[in-house]
């Protein structure tokens, strides 16, 4: 099986944390959820298009943030950004946004979150002719005695 690679258009967000209802219900925030709809919606259409099947096997997942930088920076500050100088020491942190795409992704790419084993997070800002956005790469993980 060969990789799969999609983008997430749009700048990036993290999985927020479960809201709680006077009544004690819990429910995830609509932000969170229709950010998880739309990293669905772009997986599975990848998937479709470049013949990945659900599987139920080890995988690795690197994820790429990418951040508009700040119109409001000088033009120094924005060179610095452009070169990999400086990165987005900001929110959403690198853990919420790895929540939101791996959760995303159960049921599409892997039954379920617990079969990634390896997982690369960058957070940068964009580049010149880049976009805000989430590339995310899936690789099947082949075990050695298997």
């Amino acid at each position: 099986m060969s990789n799969l690679q999609f983008v997430i258009d749009g700048p990036p967000h993290g999985k927020a944390r479960p809201r709680i209802t006077r009544s004690g219900h819990a429910y995830t925030p609509e932000n969170t959820r229709k950010y998880e709809k739309l990293i669905r919606d772009v997986a599975s259409l990848a998937a479709y298009s470049q013949g990945w099947k659900i599987t139920d096997e080890a995988v690795a997942v690197s994820i790429c943030a990418r951040f508009p930088i700040p119109e409001s920076w000088t033009k120094i500050k924005k060179q610095k950004a452009l070169s990999g100088e400086l990165y987005p020491v900001k929110k959403p942190d690198s853990d919420n946004i790895t929540k939101a795409v791996l959760d995303a992704m159960n049921g599409i790419v892997y039954k379920d979150d617990v079969q990634v084993i390896d997982i690369r997070v960058i957070k940068q800002y964009c580049t010149t002719g880049q976009r805000p956005g989430v590339d995310v790469e899936i690789k099947p993980v082949i075990t050695k005695g298997a």
